[in-house]
Order: structure tokens, then sequence, then C-alpha cells
């Protein structure tokens, strides 16, 4: 796979990932019981920008690689994947 398209594709799995992360371990105002003035009770109680980019890294190079080697050494490709819509012709 040529080195852009490398980084694109891992572009796109980093920013998917991220939402997928996001939520994980996050505390609410309301849960530790301290909502600040002017902030909804949902808003995240502390901010975690840092160890969700380093996570959402992490797990996106995993996938990354993971796609890497098994089109490598296996020969999965894009048009190797199953056709999940029908066929309307």
């Amino acid at each position: 796979m040529p080195i852009l398209s490398t980084f694109a594709v891992y572009f796109v799995i980093w920013w998917l990932t991220l939402f997928i992360v996001l939520p994980i371990g996050m505390r609410s105002q309301q849960e530790e019981g301290e909502v600040v003035l002017g902030t909804v009770a949902s808003a995240p109680a502390k901010f975690r920008g840092l160890r969700v980019v380093i996570l959402t890294s992490l797990i996106a190079a995993l996938l990354q690689g993971g796609w890497l080697l098994a089109s490598h050494f296996f020969g999965v490709s894009i048009s190797s994947l199953p056709v999940i819509l029908p066929d309307f012709g």
C-alpha cells in the first residue's frame, strides 16, 4: 500500500476510534456531585484530552497494523470483503 494511502486510512481509523474512546471512563459533574455554575450537569468533571488522544492513537495503530498484516501476509483487500448491498440490476 502506498505511504499516502496508509496515512489516509490511519486518519480515518483514528477519527472513528476517537468517538469510541471518548465516553470510556467519563464521569459527569452530576456523578461527581460538583456541578460548576454555568455548565450543564452532564458535562465532564475532568478534562482528560491527552489520555483520550494517546489511547485513540494506540488503538488506531493496532487496527491499522492488523489491517496491514492481513493485507500483506494473507492477501486480504477491500475487494475480498463480502458485499452486503443487494443487486438491483
